[in-house]
């Protein structure tokens, strides 16, 4: 028996949510957002709930019980608190700043970098050497700041690049004499 899958996803209020087939919608104060479950599993929305039950007692649909779950109720707190990804830039001369749709970043190179930010997620500069990225989809948030923090990985000397807030780098010792 899945955990996870067990217990309903509860629907706050100013959430609705309607299945038809195998297709979950749920609109709330932030957006709409929809998933299409497989076959596998069966969708309800009794009592402001969302329940998820498996259908047979294979192993993939024990598989997607709980994985189907968890994807309500990422939909759920993506219409209403959104999904939001803090990153640090550090390094002398390292800096980023909001142009319109395009993050400039500086980052050692010789030229500076463009990052153009895809439709569904806003990027905000609070700080030159901060990134913050927030949206309703938690797969292309989390997308979006990985591919922010390829430009410039941190490493282990001196812990130079762009790291998520809170990260630990783990620091190495340069060469002895």
């Amino acid at each position: 028996m899945s955990r996870i899958g067990k217990k309903p996803v509860e629907l706050p209020g100013g959430v609705e949510a309607s299945v038809s087939g195998q297709t979950i919608e749920v609109k709330g104060p932030k957006g709409t957002r929809s998933f299409k479950a497989t076959d596998d599993v069966t969708l309800a929305v009794e009592d402001n709930a969302i329940s998820v039950t498996p259908r047979g007692k294979s192993k993939r649909a024990r598989q997607q019980w709980g994985m189907s779950r968890t994807m309500v109720q990422n939909l759920v707190t993506g219409v209403t608190d959104g999904f939001k990804k803090e990153l640090e830039i550090q390094g002398v001369g390292y800096r980023a700043q909001m142009q319109g749709n395009v993050l400039k970043l500086s980052l050692g190179y010789s030229h500076d970098v463009d990052f153009t930010v895809p439709e569904g997620v806003t990027v905000v500069c609070p700080k030159n050497t901060e990134v913050v990225i927030e949206g309703t989809d938690q797969q292309l948030v989390g997308q979006v700041a990985a591919n922010i923090r390829e430009w410039r990985a941190p490493e282990p000397y001196k812990g130079k690049g762009i790291r998520y807030k809170g990260e630990y780098i783990f620091r190495k010792e340069g060469k002895k004499k």
